[in-house]
């Protein structure tokens, strides 16, 4: 089923986020955590993508295997890093021939070793013009990535979100954001973004935390933001992983309680290809059905959201 037409007929959709292993042992875990996950109930899961043929095959190999072997719905990354037109028309070729509807269509990152984005010779620079491309030759669903705190690379909010209108304009029908631990910057985001005239439902990415020092270093990365009271509560946990991933459970739960309570149109889960944390937030999502308390607030797939309390 086409994502865009599941959140507009269900609230809320849930979704884990799953990456190609790079071992055999690396895939019997994948899937797993898919068997682990699926009596919940995932409305769909998405694979990330490795340009250049990194994972991509991996990419076509396990959504292939979710969709047909699971029965779960699957949203298929795709990135311009290191690929041609005629490149990424071969690969969204594969992805339609094993049913998939639904790309998230992403720039990508430089390449190891590159500080700059270089798009190759007859390829594409940005998620925008590879959501155009898909929507001309193509009829998938199509969602986008976007950023709480701001891209790294974009100068300051208001420039980061005049971009990602472009991507909303070229076809983008609804957004993930990047993973977060402060709530009101996703609803301050939100807020903005609908200033901004962008009107399509933005999903916010939450991580339930297995291993603290894994997260920082993704955090890293990304330039997202640990609060300063979880940073010093992981830190008094010195180092014991298992209690690290009870309090990243319980945090992840509060904050996703929080989230759909004040309307957010569903959870995208990064799993790092994990059941324990995502399984347990999830269930208990499922138990205390927060959106059921949302009462008459505004829905963020069509208005302003406004922080509980």
């Amino acid at each position: 089923m086409r994502i865009d037409e599941l959140l507009a007929t269900q609230r809320p959709v849930f979704s884990v986020e799953f990456f190609p292993p790079k071992t055999p042992t690396g895939f019997e875990l994948l899937f797993e955590t898919v068997e682990a996950l699926k009596p919940l109930e995932p409305d769909y899961v998405s694979v990330t993508y490795g340009a250049g043929g990194a994972t991509r095959d991996g990419t076509v190999e396990i959504a292939e295997r979710i969709k047909s072997e699971h029965g779960i719905e699957v949203m298929a990354h795709l990135s311009c890093v290191g690929e041609t037109r005629d490149g990424l028309r071969a690969i969204l070729d594969r992805f339609e021939g094993i049913g998939v509807e639904n790309v998230l269509a992403l720039r990508g990152d430089p390449p190891r070793g590159e500080e700059e984005f270089t798009p190759p010779e007859d390829g594409l620079s940005s998620a925008a013009e590879l959501t155009e491309f898909i929507t001309g030759d193509f009829g998938f669903t199509i969602g986008g990535a976007c950023f709480p705190e701001v891209h790294p690379e974009a100068d300051d909010l208001d420039s980061d979100l005049a971009y990602l209108k472009t991507k909303v304009d070229a076809g983008a029908r609804f957004l993930i954001t990047q993973l977060f631990f402060d709530n009101q910057a996703y609803f301050d985001f939100v807020a903005a973004a609908r200033e901004r005239g962008i009107d399509v439902p933005i999903i916010p990415g939450v991580i339930p935390i297995a291993s603290f020092g894994q997260v920082a270093r993704i955090c890293s990365l990304c330039d997202a933001t640990i609060p300063e009271e979880l940073n010093a509560s992981m830190e008094a946990l010195g180092g014991d992983e298992e209690a690290e991933a009870l309090l990243g459970a319980a945090y992840a739960a509060r904050q996703c309680e929080e989230l759909l309570a004040a309307g957010a149109p569903g959870i995208h889960f990064y799993a790092l290809n994990r059941a324990p944390g995502t399984r347990a937030v999830l269930a208990a999502l499922r138990a205390s059905r927060p959106w059921e308390r949302a009462g008459s607030g505004p829905d963020p797939r069509h208005a302003r959201i406004q922080s509980p309390g």
